[in-house]
C-alpha cells in the first residue's frame, strides 16, 4: 500500500480561485502481472479550497515514491493517487493524469477527477 503518512499540506495561500499543477516525469509502479516496473508521468491539477489545503512537494514526491514496489494496474493507481491527494487537501477539484510508457505497442493514458473540473481543463495534457 502507498505511504499516505508521508504526505504534508499546508494552508491555501490565497482567497481567490487559482489552479496548481504539478508533473512528475519519473513515476515507477509494478505491474502485478509480470512484476515489471512500468514507467509513466502523473501529472495532478487542483483548485484548492479555502478550508483545505495545498500539498507539500517533497512529501508528494516521497508518496509517489512509495509506490515503486507496489503491484498495481495503471487504473488503481491513477484512482489510489486521486483519492488519497483528495482525503489530504480537501480542493475544491482536483484532475490526475498518468501518461505510461508504452509497453507491446500499446500506451495508455488514465485520467481521474474530483469535483466539478472545468471544461479547460478537461482534456489539456502535456
Amino acid at each position: 500500500m502507498p505511504d499516505t503518512t508521508v504526505l504534508e499540506t499546508f494552508p491555501t495561500p490565497a482567497n481567490k480561485p487559482f489552479v496548481i499543477e504539478h508533473i512528475a516525469d519519473e513515476f515507477t509502479s509494478l505491474c502485478p502481472v509480470t512484476g515489471h516496473p512500468d514507467f509513466g508521468t502523473v501529472i495532478l491539477r487542483y483548485c484548492p479550497s479555502a478550508d483545505g489545503g495545498c500539498v507539500e512537494l517533497k512529501s508528494l514526491k516521497l508518496y509517489y515514491q512509495s509506490f515503486r514496489a507496489e503491484g498495481i494496474f495503471y487504473e488503481a493507481v491513477t484512482n489510489q493517487i486521486r483519492d488519497d491527494l483528495v482525503a489530504a487537501m480537501k480542493p475544491a477539484w482536483l484532475q490526475v493524469v498518468t501518461d505510461w510508457k508504452g509497453r507491446g505497442g500499446i500506451r495508455s493514458v488514465i485520467r481521474a477527477t474530483h469535483g466539478d473540473v472545468p471544461a479547460e481543463w478537461v482534456s489539456v495534457d502535456r
